[in-house]
């Protein structure tokens, strides 16, 4: 995990080497890690950069930073019905990140990497000038041929979502704007549900095998339910119909909602949700739905496919809605 020089030897021999307790991991010594896929199996990787100031603020705790960059990865691990294998990390650590904040962010990343059953393997540690940036690598497996693409989805078939959508977004909006009039009535505990769906992703990969088994297309909602969606159908060659108020919201979210209509968008257009987004045949539905329940992952149906292109998204009284955004983007 990284070239050499004394310093970075001692930083990755303190902190990391005690968290890379797989074999492959060759104690962070070497260059490159050494990984055997189990047999029958195929690789998926994904990678995500957080970097502060963007993804997360800068006074966020280390080790909060740190999980939330495994999940954010780990959550597309999850979507493409992966299990993990291990992770990769690259940390470019700027001057103001003391020993006290490196050793929290050690800590949280190897308490979620032993939850998760997603090892560290290797990857760099980096001088910046710049703000905290935080990469990982996340590699996973899945029977060969099994992993569930954003492709797959055909006309007809019904369109799902795990937990429930919008808390990020509003967590974000509740630390930018805390005394906005839609969060000023919301009890101590709503307050900090919202906060902490925005800090700490919940990746979904228990349902990683129901969705190999079921799903026609999957992705994780990253960037927004509404945008994340049409993404999907896009590339699907269909089209879709979402219905607003099918879709799942906690007591939180619908608290604050009622308390500012406007914040609906915020719901359907916001990012970080990093619940799980399919499409399933109908006869796939109930099946799916007892497994994930005995999981203990709540799933609702909120639209479903068509012929054609396109998705609207249509509010209670069935007429289409105009949304200003409907998924984040960096460009």
């Amino acid at each position: 995990m990284g070239e050499g020089g004394s310093g970075e030897d001692r930083l990755i021999a303190r902190l990391f080497k005690p968290i890379a307790r797989h074999p492959g991991a060759l104690g962070l010594v070497d260059d490159a890690a050494l990984l055997t896929p189990p047999p029958g199996h195929d690789l998926v990787l994904t990678k995500d950069a957080l970097v502060a100031g963007v993804h997360f603020f800068a006074e966020d705790p280390p080790a909060s930073v740190a999980r939330k960059a495994l999940r954010v990865n780990l959550s597309d691990l999850a979507a493409k019905g992966a299990e993990p294998l291990g992770v990769l990390l690259a940390l470019a650590i700027p001057p103001d990140m003391d020993a006290a904040a490196l050793e929290a962010f050690a800590a949280g990343l190897g308490d979620d990497c032993a939850a998760y059953g997603a090892p560290l393997l290797g990857g760099d540690t980096v001088r910046t000038p710049g703000p905290l940036t935080v990469s990982v690598t996340a590699l996973g497996a899945v029977p060969s041929g099994t992993m569930v693409r954003r492709s797959g989805a055909r006309a007809g078939e019904a369109i799902i979502v795990t937990g429930t959508v919008g808390d990020a977004a509003l967590g974000l909006a509740l630390r930018l704007t805390p005394d906005a009039p839609a969060f000023a009535g919301l009890p101590a505990a709503e307050r900090d549900h919202l906060l902490e769906r925005y800090l700490h992703p919940r990746p979904r990969l228990a349902l990683a095998k129901a969705l190999r088994t079921h799903a026609s297309a999957a992705m994780d909602v990253s960037d927004g339910l509404v945008g994340d969606l049409a993404k999907l159908l896009a590339v699907s060659g269909v089209a879709g119909r979402l219905e607003a108020t099918r879709v799942p919201m906690s007591s939180a979210a619908r608290a604050a909602v009622a308390a500012d209509p406007r914040l609906i968008e915020t719901v359907l257009g916001g990012g970080d949700d990093y619940e799980i987004l399919a499409t399933m045949p109908a006869d796939r539905l109930d099946i799916f739905g007892v497994q994930a329940t005995a999981l203990g992952i709540p799933v609702t149906v909120i639209g479903r496919t068509g012929e054609g292109e396109g998705l609207q998204v249509v509010g209670a009284d069935g007429a289409p809605m105009t949304l200003a955004r409907g998924s984040f983007s960096h460009f």
